[in-house]
């Protein structure tokens, strides 16, 4: 399927009107389109910007990322957050992680960013056994779709009350309209569970595509 949910000039009209990130972050896209496999990964401007603004008003210390990719909504998050602030990126790809990095060093926001190698399950795991995982504040999910309700459960237990946790690509190109797959029943199921759960509220945007933006009540 295509990569629009919606009419593709209507698309790029939204991409037009809404402010730029900054240069650094469209040199980064440029690199990763010239340098790595797969950069539809990256999130993009809709996405980055969704994520700073959510920041920049949630002021969170204590942020979790997994799936970090290049770095682009790492960086996007870091620019909202106050300077003492502190992300922690779950990444499985070396050649990512070191090309994040070089941009990381450039950035007047790389200083708030600590990346860890590995699946971010058992990452999780250590850090809490080590008593290195605080209450978390802000979460941004965007990694491996089989393992998204895993993810989202997990940082849910470790998310404050108030806290917000944001998942990319839970449309799916449109197929939890019409699940076939394995990884398709897991978004669906995720969805509705989110939408039903009282202990939580949500808004579910159509920018992209797709993002849920969850609010832990309790």
């Amino acid at each position: 399927m295509s990569d629009y949910l919606v009419n593709e000039a209507i698309e790029d009209y939204a991409f037009l009107n809404t402010t730029q990130e900054p240069e650094l972050l469209r040199e980064l896209i440029d690199e990763t389109n010239k340098n790595m496999g797969w950069p539809q990964k990256l999130s993009g401007r809709l996405v980055g910007r969704t994520l700073k603004m959510l920041v920049q008003m949630v002021q969170p210390k204590n942020c979790f990322e997994i799936g970090m990719f290049t770095g682009y909504s790492a960086l996007s998050i870091a620019e909202g957050m106050p300077d003492d602030g502190k992300l922690v990126c779950c990444e499985t790809n070396p050649r990512a992680i070191d090309f994040a990095k070089t941009f990381f060093e450039r950035s007047p926001h790389g200083h708030k960013i600590d990346v860890i190698f590995g699946r971010a399950l058992e990452t999780i795991d250590n850090l809490v056994e080590a008593g290195e995982m605080p209450e978390l504040d802000f979460s941004f999910i965007d990694a491996d779709k089989r393992n998204y309700l895993n993810y989202y459960e997990r940082i849910l237990e470790l998310t404050r009350p108030g806290g917000i946790i944001v998942l990319d690509n839970v449309l799916w190109s449109g197929k939890v309209l019409q699940p076939e797959s394995e990884i398709d029943d897991v978004l669906v199921e995720m969805n509705r569970r989110i939408a039903d759960d009282p202990n939580v509220e949500n808004i579910f945007l159509t920018v992209r595509d797709g993002m849920n933006v969850v609010r832990k009540i309790r």
